[in-house]
């Protein structure tokens, strides 16, 4: 079954590069159908259909996390930077720089 989500043939990838890739993919496509959501109830008028488009949102919100979760257990990197810049208070650009400079410790 071929794919575009490999940007090398698939065959000389290691099943742990395909899964990354794949898990990839998912948190793009759930980040994706996060916006989606978005914009659908920024113009619906039907509250009950709202609020289901509001319940499959947060069921994106917490595929994307997981995905996120899953990706930086395995990039200890990513997982620095993470942690450098997510839930925190203050400037996001700041935490941004302090997240590279963490990085560069792992």
């Amino acid at each position: 079954m071929p794919t575009d989500q490999y940007h090398e043939p698939a065959g000389d990838l290691s099943q742990e590069i395909r899964t990354f890739a794949r898990m990839a993919a998912s948190l793009q496509e759930e980040a994706e159908a996060i916006g989606w959501y978005e914009q659908r109830m920024s113009l619906e008028r039907d509250p009950g259909a709202r609020a289901i488009m509001e319940d499959a949102q947060e069921e994106e919100f917490k595929h994307f996390a997981m995905a996120l979760e899953f990706l930086s257990r395995r990039k200890p990197k990513w997982r620095a930077v993470l942690q450098s810049v997510l839930f925190k208070e203050g400037d996001i650009v700041e935490h941004g720089e302090e997240g590279e400079e963490a990085e560069k410790k792992t």
